[in-house]
């Protein structure tokens, strides 16, 4: 019984993503192996070598795999699936693209977003934006599983596994890769990020976001914003935090002028701990609130700035 991880990276190394995921497989039993489908990733292929717990990295290189299309990556898993009881991807916009197209492929049913493995069949996934955890068992032979990274810690580097170059599939030809727009910041990515700092519609403008603008440079931390404030243009898209955004995992998370509505708890209440600050004493946020500040979020943001130096 051997676990496939679908390594998420850049070419040039992993992403976080990936050693989390690495630590789900290593809990599904035996021996581990990643997939790394790029081109020139080289620099890929040996991070993943050095992940503690792998035993082999399957490296398959070619132009058509450089910008991670779903089409041409599917077919390289599907190439090398049959050696595999489990296969493996972050539940990430690059994992949820892959693998249903390989689990449709494979005729079995995916199980998605998994938060704990219970036996090598057995796994749990959060349902109603995270109210309810279902226990799903698979009589699949092969089992096609997306991760919440969230729910697993990511394992260590400190291993020595053997690369082992694969022959590449041909090119689909189903889809090209025509552009990317990549938003650059000085902050930590979202998901990564150890801190977030995060606003809602109390916020009243995109302008005001620039309130939270110190509070997030103090502490080091990523902003986000929940789906009310993304829906009112306040801020861009990528920073939604929620059951339709990221969900993400942080060690603070200080939620300012956010209700608390339930998808949006469903993307945050596994923050380690989590600051709420709000005028309204019956928000739904304090009641996942470690610690809850009743007031003008005008008032108090500047005082936290001025207590922090």
């Amino acid at each position: 019984m051997t676990t496939l991880v679908i390594a998420e990276h850049d070419n040039a190394g992993l992403k976080g993503s990936t050693l989390n995921t690495v630590t789900a497989a290593a809990q599904c039993g035996a021996d581990v192996h990643v997939l790394v489908a790029g081109h020139n990733a080289g620099a890929a292929a040996q991070a993943a070598a050095q992940i503690a717990g792998v035993s082999k990295v399957l490296h398959a290189d070619a132009a058509h795999f450089a910008d991670g299309l779903a089409e041409n990556v599917a077919e390289q898993v599907l190439a090398i699936a049959s050696g595999y009881s489990h296969i493996l991807a972050p539940a990430t916009a690059y994992g949820k693209n892959i693998l249903p197209r390989v689990a449709a492929k494979l005729d079995v049913s995916q199980i998605s977003e998994i938060t704990k493995v219970d036996s090598p069949d057995t796994f749990e996934r959060p349902i109603y934006a995270g109210n309810a955890i279902a226990t799903v068992q698979s009589t699949d032979a092969i089992k096609v599983i997306t991760v919440r990274t969230t729910g697993f810690d990511a394992a260590t580097t400190g291993g020595s596994a053997a690369v082992e170059t694969i022959a590449a599939v041909a090119d689909s030809g189903k889809s090209a890769f025509v552009s990317r727009e990549v938003a650059k910041s000085d902050r930590p990515e979202l998901t990564a990020a150890k801190v977030i700092v995060s606003g809602g519609r109390g916020m009243g403008s995109g302008d005001n976001f620039k309130i939270l603008e110190p509070l997030a440079d103090k502490l080091g931390a990523a902003m986000g914003a929940s789906r009310a404030a993304v829906d009112a243009g306040f801020v861009p898209n990528d920073w939604q935090v929620g059951q339709t955004g990221k969900i993400v995992a942080p060690t603070l998370y200080i939620a300012v002028g956010i209700s608390g509505a339930i998808q949006h708890l469903a993307g945050m209440k596994d923050s380690k701990t989590i600051v709420a600050i709000n005028k309204d004493p019956e928000a739904p946020i304090f009641s996942v609130a470690d610690y809850g500040i009743v007031g003008d979020l005008f008032d108090i943001v500047p005082q936290l700035v001025a207590e922090l130096g």
